[in-house]
């Protein structure tokens, strides 16, 4: 866990409920909970000042607490969270200290915690609080200069209309690709808005005004709101949306039939969520591990395990930024609808220059290595036709299903001709058929002579 929990604090905060400090260290799992535990044990240990001094408590409190109000001491804290180098590092205290520009209340939030809270906007952070307070929540505060990615998402499978906004902060987008990456301490930020306009009294702040001109519906103040402070960044992150004229689903949705679906329904493991296809990356949502490809880290695509309604699609992602080919990781989401391909394919894959992978060398010589195995005309006619798979008219998927069924054909005919038993079972009925032979040879021997002697018998 990114710093870890200040055990020597806790351990003086909380010397006389041993059972309170024990629970603190189990439910500490998650980095926002570490921050939030540590906040908490600075706070009661500057109220109670050092506890170890035999000075009253009163007038500890009168010389430790100047410090912490003082310039100073904000400067210490900026610096300390500075060197720390993302918002997490950021205590509620200086950032709640900081002028509220903008405040809309009462807002579904569902990661990184799924609760209700008020959303705040400074100049230099966005931040969630709980409705009637005032300080931050620990693990929700989010620098601007931070945020790399911005997403506005319709959420799929609803009756009534909504979208997810979906706030990428810095190294959080591919940290669930691989278990050696170096993840963000703080969880990337969702939060879901209903079609209509903020009723009267959700929206306040000094900025508030300003932002009645945009609050026609919540997308706009948001799309206003956000957009604006990721400017002041200066990092060029402008909130991204969802485009059913760029990418959309050919499955038709039940709920809402007239309305094109811009997202694709998929499994990763055994999680099931929605890929959706955007001009500048692949996201994943939107269950936790949340992802995000971005164009420029996919490396290729190729399709697997093809079956008659479904197919699977496997993201070779760039693991390190600057498309170092030496290092790449695979990620597959798997039972994709057979339907979706052609958009997937078209006006995706091929639109965007992505190269497909799904006849690549590796898979191809899959496909040779069990033909040579069998040997024969059939490997003689692979490899006379081996140069023309470009010019079979067939697609890439139908291609891919095509060698996907010749390998499992091939794996079957070998097992069907391989008979571990049959050398050795000929081999013993053999032996045993002449030993019979031999024993009916004597068998006859003996009855010969046996006829003899009676012939001879009978003529004396």
């Amino acid at each position: 866990m990114p710093g870890g929990l200040d055990t020597q604090k806790l351990g003086v905060v909380f010397k006389s409920r041993p059972d309170i400090l024990k629970g603190i260290e189990k439910a500490a799992d998650e980095p926002y909970k570490v921050l939030l535990f540590n906040n908490i044990a600075d706070y009661v240990y500057e109220q109670l000042g050092d506890p170890s001094s035999t000075e009253p408590a009163l007038k500890r409190r009168r010389v430790d607490i100047e410090p912490s109000t003082s310039k100073n001491g904000a400067a210490a804290a900026a610096a300390a969270a500075a060197s720390n180098g993302t918002a997490s590092a950021a205590s509620s205290a200086d950032v709640a200290s900081e002028k509220t520009l903008l405040e809309i209340k009462e807002i579904s939030v569902s990661v990184p915690q799924r609760k209700k809270f008020d959303l705040c906007f400074t100049a230099q952070h966005l931040y969630a609080r709980l409705p009637n307070t005032t300080a931050p929540v620990a693990g929700m505060i989010y620098a601007w200069k931070d945020i790399e990615y911005a997403f506005y998402i319709p959420v799929p499978e609803k009756t009534q209309v909504q979208h997810n906004y979906v706030l990428f902060p810095q190294n959080s987008y591919l940290t669930s690709l691989s278990k050696n990456s170096t993840p963000s301490e703080i969880e990337p930020l969702v939060f879901t808005v209903s079609a209509g306009a903020p009723k009267p009294g959700v929206v306040g702040g000094p900025n508030a005004d300003a932002a009645a001109a945009v609050s026609d519906s919540y997308s706009t103040l948001f799309h206003w709101a956000i957009n604006k402070c990721l400017q002041a960044g200066s990092k060029g992150v402008t909130v991204v949306s969802a485009d059913p004229a760029k990418f959309h689903s050919l499955v038709k949705q039940s709920h809402r039939p007239k309305e094109k679906a811009v997202h694709v329904k998929a499994f990763r493991g055994s999680k099931d969520g929605f890929l959706f296809f955007l001009e500048n990356g692949i996201l994943w949502g939107f269950k936790k591990p949340l992802m995000f490809i971005p164009l420029d880290r996919i490396a290729a695509i190729s399709y697997t395990s093809v079956l008659q309604r479904t197919f699977n699609m496997v993201v070779e992602v760039f693991t390190n930024e600057g498309g170092d080919t030496e290092a790449t990781e695979e990620v597959e989401f798997a039972m994709i609808d057979q339907e979706d391909y052609g958009g997937i394919n078209e006006k995706y894959v091929a639109k965007h220059g992505l190269q497909d992978r799904s006849m690549a060398d590796q898979r191809k010589a899959k496909m040779q290595l069990a033909e040579n195995a069998k040997g024969g005309k059939k490997g003689a006619e692979g490899e006379a036709n081996g140069g023309d798979a470009e010019d079979d008219g067939l697609t890439e998927l139908e291609r891919a299903a095509k060698l996907e069924q010749q390998l499992q054909d091939d794996e079957d005919e070998e097992e069907e001709d391989y008979d571990p038993g049959s050398d050795a079972d000929s081999d013993g009925s053999g032996a045993s058929s002449e030993d019979d032979d031999d024993d009916d040879d004597d068998d006859d021997d003996a009855e010969g002579d046996e006829m003899d002697e009676e012939a001879d018998g009978d003529e004396a």
